[in-house]
């Protein structure tokens, strides 16, 4: 039997320990930029759905639509949505391509799913930090920070799920704290801990977490002692197959030539 990567029991407790005090910035970051893009799309949207880790924020960002938890199973009726909107929580899912299939079959026919979710270059800083200190302390690597999954292979995903006008894009967010152990409680306060099926067990050394701090600082600390923290968002975007849209032509059915519309000279190859 195939181990998962994400262990859900510690997921979930990771992101109800977050609510006692949420730092929301990400999710906000998150919610703006979704409203920004569907006040592109020319299209009114009657029944949306949030698929969320917390469906406490989400619900009060978009009160109109149907939350549910980010589930191995989503709660949610086939063709009942003519919007799902997966809220940074992808990057947890132990069946990413799973999820995007759920999405895509609860849509309506032309129906839009709009997914977050943090890649590859999110704490690229945080990750070089430990492995660098836990290399040096105690001679190798544990699993500390969730590998998350670059653009392109992230795109493919739409594919795979079956998505029509399927397209990924990505925003990077630079932040900035007084020093890596703010920027780790911040991130407890995320419910983005470490949740991974394989991490460590046993207490971590205090050494480890001083020796890794001391590495950021220095690596990637500014003149005034502050870090820098990288998250990506990646945006994933896909329509519901639907025979109103728009349909690729078939190789060699153009009605002009490309060399007539760019006003070039053609020359013909030798056979």
């Amino acid at each position: 039997m195939t181990q998962t990567l994400t262990d859900r029991s510690a997921l979930n407790r990771n992101r109800q320990r977050a609510l006692r005090a949420p730092e929301w910035f990400l999710h906000e970051a998150a919610a703006d930029e979704i409203e920004d893009r569907l006040s592109l799309v020319k299209k009114s949207f009657t029944a949306p759905a949030v698929v969320t880790g917390f469906p406490e924020f989400w619900q009060n960002r978009f009160p109109e639509a149907l939350c549910v938890k980010d589930d191995e199973t989503l709660s949610l009726e086939p063709q009942s949505h003519d919007l799902v909107i997966h809220a940074l929580c992808l990057h947890w899912a132990n069946d990413p391509v799973g999820q995007l299939i759920q999405a895509r079959r609860t849509l309506k026919p032309d129906g839009l799913m709009l997914s977050v979710l943090f890649g590859g270059e999110t704490l690229h800083e945080l990750r070089i930090a430990l492995a660098q200190a836990e290399s040096d302390l105690l001679g190798g690597l544990s699993p500390r920070i969730l590998p998350m999954g670059e653009i392109r292979d992230l795109g493919a995903l739409l594919q795979r799920a079956g998505f029509a006008l399927p397209v990924a894009d990505t925003l990077p967010l630079k932040t900035s704290y007084a020093s890596p152990r703010h920027l780790m409680h911040e991130l407890r306060a995320m419910g983005e801990g470490n949740a991974m099926t394989n991490r460590p067990r046993r207490a971590t050394l205090r050494a480890l977490f001083d020796r890794a701090a001391d590495i950021y600082t220095q690596e990637f600390g500014d003149a005034e002692g502050r870090i820098p923290a990288t998250f990506e968002m990646i945006f994933l975007t896909g329509w519901s197959p639907d025979a109103s849209q728009p349909q690729p032509l078939r190789p060699g059915s153009a009605g002009a030539r490309l060399a007539d519309a760019l006003g070039a000279k053609e020359t013909p190859l030798k056979d």
